[in-house]
């Protein structure tokens, strides 16, 4: 099969759309066993994706045994034992029978407690602005001034980082300023590093401003930056305070490298901060542009730690990058609600902010502990836990022999839901399935409930 299109929805990522398309096709005998897919260059070209989208969803149909790829050759459909889907009836039956169980427990990494959450002090401060006229204007395009002030405040006495606050620029989440600062950048860089597992949505950003990438291996106990001098590019996306997805934190010693090699290249770090105000074992470190703030974008948000549906966050830009950002989006209207920057501001300045940030870090250390505890106790030599120092979901891989696809499934049966790690991936996927299970929005019974419904599903 020379070429296949076919319709791509923005509610679901589109890697999964097109393994589920696939997928499909495969089971229903639309492509027959043995049969030549698309090459990822001409499917990512027929779908109107990056290249990176389509490698990403053929590769979780090799690690499923739907296809096997041949080196130059490309990708073949493997022989699979015949399905009764031909027979409409046979079809509706199959709808019924595999119709989804109640979720019960649902280990969802991007939530947060909602007990905890300051309900009264936010709506009252929210009143107290509605009586600013200045809530009735529209907004400072880079932020409200007020805003910019207390989180230069905040960076300072809690990241170490002196900045001020026309170097601020507020938005509305870390995509979108990914999204702006890549506009910049890409008139003078054509290609970046990001890290391998990393974050995917920062990925699809580059992808979509048709940036290189070149990838930095990340290992359990940190990354690798023995071949750092040989890469090309001159701009590197990291996430140094908690390494997305695998928990680690970067030491100094690597921090002191990147800047240097920043430098020595006349390039840019773009240190992506977030999860930094939730570790548990030790204060949290400083961040990477304290060091040198001239070669470090810096990027921060409200989400985990106070409230995604916020959709809030800031970076501090360097000059002369901060002059070109200003210059160019000096006449766009701010994406972020000017009501709720005047509100956090206030927040802010009041000690709130603060105050809620040492409240949370107690309220979910005791929940990472729980989890912790309970998965050790009910799994024992059977797991690997990692990233329990800090953020709120651990990773767990899984030595049970079983597939990454089968012990979700599994799980899902016994009304629990659990997370792949598989997008974080560009390649390298480890060999026993390595899985996400958040704890944030859960409570303990609920934490220990799902570690027993996971011991009924897998054992």
């Amino acid at each position: 099969m020379k070429d296949m299109i076919f319709a791509l929805h923005d509610n679901c990522p589109k890697y999964k759309q097109i393994y589920e398309k696939l997928k499909s096709f495969i089971e229903q005998g639309d492509v027959k066993a043995n049969e030549q897919l698309p090459s990822i260059r001409k499917l990512a070209e027929s779908l109107g994706v990056s290249r990176n989208t389509t490698l990403t969803a053929y590769e979780q149909l090799v690690a499923e045994g739907y296809i096997r790829g041949e080196g130059r050759r490309g990708y073949f459909v493997n022989l699979l034992e015949p399905l009764l889907l031909n027979n409409p009836e046979t079809k509706m039956k199959r709808k019924v029978s595999q119709a989804s169980p109640e979720i019960l427990v649902d280990f969802r990494a991007g939530a947060v407690d909602p007990t905890h959450f300051p309900v009264k002090t936010w709506r009252k401060m929210t009143n107290q602005i509605l009586t600013m006229p200045a809530s009735y204007t529209y907004g400072d395009p880079f932020g409200e001034k007020v805003l910019r002030l207390e989180i230069a405040k905040y960076l300072f006495q809690s990241r170490g980082l002196e900045t001020n606050s026309n170097a601020v620029i507020i938005g509305s989440n870390t995509q979108q300023m990914l999204l702006n600062i890549g506009h910049i950048l890409k008139e003078k860089y054509h290609s970046i590093i990001v890290e391998n597992p990393g974050y995917d949505g920062a990925r699809e950003v580059f992808d979509l401003h048709k940036f290189q990438l070149e990838t930095l291996p990340i290992q359990k106990n940190g990354a690798d930056l023995s071949k750092l001098d040989q890469f090309q590019s001159k701009l590197i996306y990291v996430t140094p305070s908690h390494q997305c997805p695998l928990g680690v934190t970067m030491p100094i010693q690597q921090r002191q490298a990147l800047i240097q090699w920043a430098n020595n290249r006349d390039g840019y770090i773009i240190e992506d901060d977030y999860d930094s105000e939730f570790r548990y074992t030790q204060k949290p470190f400083p961040a990477l542009s304290s060091i040198d703030a001239t070669r470090v974008i810096y990027i921060g948000n409200f989400s985990k730690a106070f409230l995604p549906g916020l959709r809030m966050c800031y970076m501090v830009l360097p000059e002369p990058i901060l002059s070109e950002y200003k210059k160019t989006f000096g006449m766009f209207q701010h994406t972020a609600s000017k009501l709720h920057q005047l509100t956090v501001a206030k927040l802010m300045e009041e000690g709130e902010w603060l105050r809620h940030i040492k409240r949370m870090r107690l309220v979910y250390q005791r929940k990472m502990q729980l989890m912790v505890s309970e998965l050790r106790k009910t799994f024992l030599d059977k797991i690997t836990i990692i990233g329990e120092q800090s953020g709120l979901y651990v990773l767990i891989q899984a030595h049970l022999g079983k597939s990454e696809n089968l012990l979700i499934k599994q799980a899902q049966k016994q009304g629990v839901r659990i997370y792949s790690t598989f997008p974080h991936f560009i390649a390298d996927y480890p060999s026993d399935p390595l899985l996400k299970l958040g704890f944030s929005n859960l409570t303990p019974t609920e934490i220990v409930k799902g570690v027993s419904l996971l011991k009924a599903a897998w054992t």
